[in-house]
């Protein structure tokens, strides 16, 4: 019996980005062995995070974005190209002894490479196959490309997201791509929970955007029981606080171009505050003296405050309002936060082929086995690796966590005589 409540599954991952690697993510903290799968001719590229910012320290490149390797702590990786026969008569080994078959890419996408359901359920019968898209893979939309912002849009979430005469602003936060991750992890586990009940495989297609309508229950209950809309008339005020009890509370322009501070004040000692540091004569006013008059009053209130912070330098201002105890913080731009953008290598060219070779060398973390050059993880214990590739398609399975000792032997559970480097932390 696994000491894990998910350690008797394994899974053959093909997810990546959020939407997808986050659901395996998830499996895998309760100790499903996930054994991720990508491409060596580019290089694992297709996942926009493996070489996205933040990053740890100076290292850039594929191996070192911090998304990334949050996504696919605990897994297991090994590379295939499924351009050729023997990539494919491995993933084909894989899939046998695989409890399930995970996916979000592109409609279609698996299917193309010879190993839609059809395919997959005449490997294993009771295989479980959920492939997570945009649209799902049939209806008029499955031909289109999605991200989890395109999602929440046409789901129906952004609309309720804006100031109030202005189009829909949307969300700054790529919502499903967080919540479509979790409705993946949900699935397969219903999935597997039906066979293991009836013995029966089955294929989940599921629809990020189907699964953000799934989140308008609140809104489309108000609508039908008090036909209030999710929009109105000066109302909802994004930047104000929803609960009603804290005024001001919202983001101010200040010196410069498209430079903001957001100030929230939430009981009447801190407006007292904030009025002697403000010193004008208008916020003696009796009706802003307690919190309801300032409710009462938000839109005289935030204008006045706006045409104040205009004066002030965000950053100066954010630490001298905390100093005072307010709840106060200068809103960065995202060209300021991230570096510039990355131009990352190319694949290798298509008339070379990286030789199989046995090479040992030190390094930190997982690393990809084919390579000529030492990569590191921002995962930092150090270990010994050996690597040998037997075949020119690596078979090397690798894990995505720190380590601190490695031995290498045939993978307990793989039916192929497959050499394994397993790292134990």
């Amino acid at each position: 019996m696994s000491p894990t409540a998910l350690g008797h599954l394994r899974i053959c991952d093909f997810t990546g980005q959020l939407a997808g690697a986050g659901a395996t993510r998830h499996l895998g903290a309760f100790g499903a062995e996930v054994i991720r799968i990508e491409d060596p001719v580019r290089e694992g590229k297709w996942d926009i995070l493996r070489g996205s910012p933040p990053f740890k320290d100076e290292r850039r490149g594929i191996e070192f974005g911090s998304g990334f390797q949050n996504h696919n702590v605990t897994k297991r990786g090994i590379t295939l190209n499924m351009r050729t026969d023997r990539a494919k008569e491995l993933l084909r080994e894989l899939v046998a002894v695989s409890d399930a078959v995970t996916e979000n890419f592109a409609a279609g996408v698996l299917d193309r490479m010879g190993f839609g359901y059809e395919q997959l359920s005449a490997i294993k019968p009771d295989v479980i196959y959920v492939s997570n898209c945009g649209f799902g893979q049939v209806g008029p939309y499955a031909g289109f490309k999605s991200w989890g912002p395109i999602a929440q849009a046409v789901g129906g979430l952004t609309f309720g997201s804006g100031l109030p005469d202005q189009p829909p602003a949307g969300w700054g936060y790529s919502y499903m791509d967080h919540h479509g991750g979790y409705f993946m992890a949900i699935a397969i586990l219903a999935a597997l929970v039906h066979r293991d009940t009836t013995g029966q495989g089955q294929w989940v297609d599921m629809s990020c955007t189907e699964a953000a309508a799934s989140l308008l229950g609140p809104s489309v209950l108000d609508y039908t029981v008090n036909a209030r809309p999710a929009r109105r008339d000066g109302n909802p005020h994004s930047n104000r606080d929803a609960t009603g009890t804290m005024a001001p509370h919202g983001i101010y322009a200040t010196s410069g171009t498209d430079n903001w501070i957001a100030i929230s004040v939430r009981d009447d000692d801190e407006w007292v505050a904030l009025t002697t540091e403000i010193g004008e004569p208008w916020t003696t006013s009796e009706r802003l003296a307690d919190a309801g008059g300032r409710l009462a009053n938000q839109d005289v209130l935030d204008a006045e405050i706006d045409r104040w912070t205009r004066g002030h330098d965000r950053h100066v201002l954010a630490a001298r309002l905390q100093a005072l105890g307010i709840a106060a913080a200068a809103v960065a731009l995202h060209i300021l936060v991230l570096p510039p953008p990355l131009h990352l290598p190319g694949p290798p060219p298509r008339n070379r082929r990286a030789r199989p070779r046995k090479t040992t060398r030190r390094t930190k973390g997982w690393r990809r086995c084919w390579k000529r050059t030492t990569c590191t993880s921002t995962f930092r214990t150090s270990v010994s690796a050996s690597c040998a590739t037997p075949s020119r398609t690596p078979r090397i399975w690798r894990r995505f966590t720190s380590t601190r000792s490695e031995t290498s032997r045939a993978h307990p559970k793989c039916s192929s005589n497959h050499t394994c480097i397993l790292f134990h932390a």
